[in-house]
Order: structure tokens, then sequence, then C-alpha cells
């Protein structure tokens, strides 16, 4: 009897930025919270491509932790 293979096409975890499946990488998955709960926002091949995504996306426009003019 020949064991069962898992369809790639039907479990693949696309990546955001790139489309791959996050699976054959070393994956992050990022999360926002909504009205107090977590949501996933993305899953990401490797920090490179999470990190190609935000400067396309131009996340950093505008943001910072904590900010105070002096």
């Amino acid at each position: 009897m020949r064991a069962r293979q898992r369809s790639d096409v039907t479990d693949a975890i696309e990546c955001t930025y790139c489309g791959s499946d996050v699976r054959r990488h070393d994956p992050v998955f990022v999360a926002e919270l909504e009205a107090g709960e977590r949501v996933p926002a993305g899953a990401f091949c490797n920090y490179a491509c999470l990190s190609s995504h935000i400067d396309a996306a131009g996340l950093t426009t505008g943001a910072s932790c904590e900010w105070r003019p002096e």
C-alpha cells in the first residue's frame, strides 16, 4: 500500500510578499490587535520578505514607538 501524499496546492500558506509557500522556508507570522484580540495580519517566508513588504508598503512612514518633539 502506498502512503498518501499531501497536496502542496491545497495546503500551501502563501507569503504575503512574494507568494511562495512559507512552509518551505523559515516562516514569520504577523498578527495585529483588533478589539483586544489577535488576528492574522500576514505570513512571510522569512524576515527578508517581511522587511521587503514593510519597505514596499511604506509601513514605517510616520510610525514610531514613542516620539517626543523636543
